[in-house]
């Protein structure tokens, strides 16, 4: 007589997918925990933990403005700007382009830094994409 997993070796072996362990329900949640052993928090600490090494740009944004491409071949030297932004106002914080925060510039030891002073809420970031 054949067990649950012998069953489950011989359709592997056929090509065809191995039944659901019995008792459980084919959810979603308990079916993750089911096959990795890992609890859903467990399971998204994992996944952190791959995102955690990967690169991403983090830029600040002074301002900005538009300008004809006959006024941009003008610009040398000396030339001044005026960018949309008023002095003093916060700066945009952008990763890979999309808003995180604002902030403010200060200085660490003798370079630039930034300091959050806002920070975008989740659900704001996904409007804006």
């Amino acid at each position: 007589m054949m067990n649950e997993d012998d069953m489950n070796e011989e359709a592997l072996e056929d090509g065809a997918e191995a039944p659901a362990p019995s008792g459980d329900s084919g959810g979603g949640d308990d079916e993750q925990e089911g096959l990795t052993g890992l609890s859903d928090d467990e399971a998204r600490m994992q996944n952190l933990k791959l995102l955690q090494n990967i690169d991403v740009k983090l830029t600040v944004e002074i301002g900005g403005t538009i300008i004809k491409i006959k006024d941009l071949l003008k610009l040398n030297e000396g030339s001044v700007v005026e960018l949309d932004r008023l002095a003093g106002e916060h700066l945009d914080i952008l990763v890979n382009g999309t808003l995180l925060a604002k902030g403010e510039v200060v200085m660490v030891g003798e370079r630039f830094g930034i300091r959050f002073t806002d920070i975008i809420s989740p659900e704001q970031r996904i409007r804006s994409l």
